[in-house]
């Protein structure tokens, strides 16, 4: 009996589960892989949406506390009862380097005879600034692996696809028969490791963008809130 009598003998795989369960050790090898990365990148989304949700809603109550404050040293009483957050980190970092340019200007209720130089005003602006960058790196850890995941799990996918038709093709060669039947279920075998490719890069991608679009977002609200910070300043008077 031939190599190709006992391959259109055998039973060919129908459905992904019997491919999978009847796959060489390279293609459950990639699989295995690919499947980490997915339910490593799902923990990620899931992560990563909770902490934007949780974030959401400490930036709508801080700019709830800042509207309601008639003075600066208001607010930041009203901001220390929050729970801490991005928002909350950049004001009283500002605030606690202006009480050491100004030691005891923010309790007075007479505004200083002197405000500060444009040195200082520059430091200011300059440690609000280090401050943004710090939340902003704090914010995009796990992002990183999003990337890499959506994009490297693409080429594993067709790694394991370039092997199963390398297979496939050898089978051909060592049977001595080009009969269809004695590939298909290679072939097959072979780009189910591609479907998977692509199946765990596209969540991946699509959470990426969507977590760099509020990582924007957070970052120019940060920012514009550095920049209202030293208006409110100048408008009490302080610089």
């Amino acid at each position: 009996m031939t190599f190709t009598t006992l391959l259109l003998q055998a039973a060919p795989p129908t459905t992904a589960w019997s491919m999978l369960t009847g796959a060489t050790i390279p293609t459950k090898i990639v699989l295995a892989v690919l499947g980490a990365g997915s339910v490593f990148s799902w923990w990620l989304i899931f992560a990563k949406s909770r902490q934007f949700r949780d974030l959401r809603e400490q930036g709508d109550a801080f700019l709830y506390c800042m509207e309601r404050a008639e003075r600066l040293q208001d607010a930041y009483k009203a901001i220390l009862s929050l729970p801490d957050s991005p928002y909350g980190r950049v004001f009283r970092q500002g605030v606690n380097f202006f009480s050491e340019l100004r030691p005891g200007v923010l309790g007075e209720d007479e505004r200083p005879t002197q405000g500060l130089s444009l040195t200082q005003l520059e430091a200011l602006r300059l440690v609000l600034e280090k401050e943004e960058a710090e939340e902003r790196d704090e914010l995009a850890q796990g992002l990183g692996w999003l990337a890499v995941i959506g994009s490297v799990s693409p080429l594993m996918g067709l790694m394991g696809t370039v092997i199963g038709i390398m297979n496939a093709f050898l089978g051909i060669t060592s049977s001595g028969s080009s009969n269809i039947m004695a590939v298909a279920p290679g072939v097959a075998e072979a780009l189910l490791t591609t479907v998977a490719g692509l199946a765990v890069a596209i969540p991946s991608v699509i959470a990426y963008n969507h977590f760099v679009g509020k990582l924007n977002l957070v970052s120019g609200e940060l920012e514009g809130f550095s920049s209202e910070f030293i208006g409110t300043l100048a408008k009490e008077g302080l610089v």
